[in-house]
């Protein structure tokens, strides 16, 4: 039995001393919620995780690119549809100027008809998205994957020398007019189908990458999450444990400090 080296109270301190520690980071992994409380506790895990949250921001920003191109094709459509009708009812004047039990007074009255809903299509074809053309047939691109892929969407031009502008550009004033008026309107209908095709593929492949998007990002976060976030059921447990390892250490370091006092019996006696 020795004084002056306590070697109880020394292993004791040494244990307590762990113990604590790794309640210290028990109880901050319960509070943040998170495995890695610092590099030191995962460094590899750690990179890996910055990886996985890099891919899922980057693919966030590519659903909300993908999102934009959704509303894009389907504002598109929303004018197309107005177009549709606008051509149809020029169909309808055009085919009644060719009466001819009409007089051209009669078709004047058509023909103003006519040129307004040709004013209403040749407007169409300039109007914008946030500032991007709808119906100028430029090809837009679309980044479709957090790797950088890209997508060309299908293009509607409405512009100069396409079936719309020689259809607007018709007139319904004689039934020689109103002819070559039915014929233009026919071919801008014709179109007007083929485009409309168009835009409605584009928005069905934007939707199943829509959805592809959704499922990567699940699995991206959930592969992320099963490397820092904390379970807390099974820490709850262990922060029980190294509760009672640290009372238990603490109460028998108490004891071991003690001992030593032994010797004053054997001084004593």
């Amino acid at each position: 039995m020795v004084v002056n080296t306590n070697i109880m109270a020394e292993s004791a301190a040494n244990y307590l001393q762990q113990s604590s520690a790794m309640l210290s980071e028990s109880v901050a992994e319960l509070s943040s919620g998170s495995k890695i409380v610092s590099p030191a506790d995962d460094p590899a895990g750690l990179a890996v995780s910055m990886h996985y949250d890099a891919e899922s921001s980057e693919l966030s920003g590519v659903a909300q690119n993908v999102a934009n191109a959704t509303s894009f094709s389907q504002t598109q459509d929303g004018f197309l549809q107005q177009v549709s009708t606008a051509l149809d009812r020029m169909a309808t004047l055009a085919t009644q100027a060719q009466d001819s039990t009409e007089t051209d007074t009669d078709r004047s009255a058509y023909n103003a008809e006519f040129q307004q809903l040709g004013s209403y299509i040749t407007d169409v074809a300039s109007k914008t998205f946030n500032g991007v053309s709808m119906f100028s047939g430029t090809a837009l691109t679309i980044t479709i994957d957090a790797g950088g892929d890209n997508w060309t969407m299908g293009t509607v031009n409405m512009g100069t020398g396409t079936d719309y502008a020689t259809a607007t550009a018709a007139t319904v004033s004689n039934t020689t007019n109103a002819a070559a008026a039915l014929t233009a309107v026919t071919n801008a209908i014709t179109q007007l189908g083929t485009d409309r095709g168009t835009v409605g593929a584009n928005e069905a492949r934007l939707n199943y990458t829509s959805n592809q998007l959704s499922v990567e990002q699940t699995n991206v976060d959930a592969a992320n999450s099963a490397i820092k976030d904390v379970d807390v059921a099974t820490e709850s447990t262990n922060y029980s444990k190294l509760q009672i390892l640290v009372q238990s250490g603490t109460a028998m370091l108490a004891q071991a400090n003690t001992i030593p006092s032994q010797v004053l019996k054997l001084i004593g006696s």
